[in-house]
């Protein structure tokens, strides 16, 4: 029971073969002197720790303590079902009586569909310099518009500047396009699934994460490492991983539903 003045926050739900020592030297999201316990219920447990209600929640430090709390579950193997930041619980009853026995089914299909597997994610971005002299050597259009540009003070030239930024933005981005389907290509065959998100900065190329058996894990980062070698210079792979499956946690459940019907 969650005392007076305090409420559950709940990380995510994991088979019950999980140690309690597994997860007593875990951080804890909102107050760092709470430990991250165990609540369990047939054959589940759900990962918790207290919270003073009323808190307000989701500083910087609260996100990276959330997701610590689940990637150090994923790297201990057995599989984990990742909640969304910020999930709150009136106490540990409710944990059980009102989460765990209500969502008992399901969660059994989605920690079922991903045991033996889990979330490597690859961060591409660009060498900045290196993918504008692409730009300039295969575009004849833009080292047209750069020798206008030599010499002109930054008050002249304005058309010509924005004709310039509007070239090679479009060409970075069919550049983007294909190297992305690259990446794809070369690590997809060692993956179950993938899910890639835009790059949100100018010199990204793509954020990918990919669902990884634990047998196919090594094949994956050897092919990633080839790909890395392959573009350096041009572009910074970042591997990051295991971690829980946070971009497929909804899908294990959904297609857990579907095999039923």
């Amino acid at each position: 029971m969650a005392e007076d003045g305090r409420a559950c926050y709940v990380y995510g739900v994991v088979t019950d073969d999980r140690t309690d020592e597994a997860v007593k030297d875990l951080p804890a999201v909102g107050d760092p002197e709470a430990p991250v316990t165990l609540v369990r219920h047939r054959g589940q447990a759900a990962v918790v720790s207290e919270v003073p209600v009323g808190k307000p929640l989701g500083t910087p430090e609260d996100l990276r303590t959330h997701a610590k709390v689940l990637d150090s579950l994923a790297e201990q193997g057995p599989p984990v079902l990742p909640f969304r930041f910020g999930t709150v619980v009136r106490d540990t009853a409710a944990v059980t009586d009102e989460l765990l026995a209500e969502g008992h089914d399901d969660f059994a299909r989605g920690l079922d569909r991903l045991r033996g597997r889990s979330q490597l994610t690859v961060r591409a971005r660009y060498e900045q310099d290196a993918v504008l002299r692409e730009v300039v050597t295969e575009q004849p259009e833009a080292r047209r518009l750069r020798e206008e540009l030599r010499g002109l003070p930054e008050e002249e030239g304005y058309e010509q500047r924005i004709q310039l930024g509007r070239l090679v933005l479009d060409t970075i981005e069919a550049k983007r396009s294909v190297d992305a389907l690259e990446l794809d290509r070369r690590l997809g065959p060692y993956a179950l699934g993938s899910v890639s998100q835009e790059a949100a900065s100018a010199e990204g190329l793509v954020n990918a994460s990919f669902l990884v058996e634990d047998a196919k894990r090594q094949a994956f980062e050897e092919a990633a490492e080839e790909l890395a070698e392959l573009w350096h210079g041009r572009v910074r792979l970042r591997l990051l991983g295991p971690l829980a499956p946070y971009d497929f946690v909804a899908d294990a459940l959904l297609e857990g539903e579907e095999g039923e019907e």
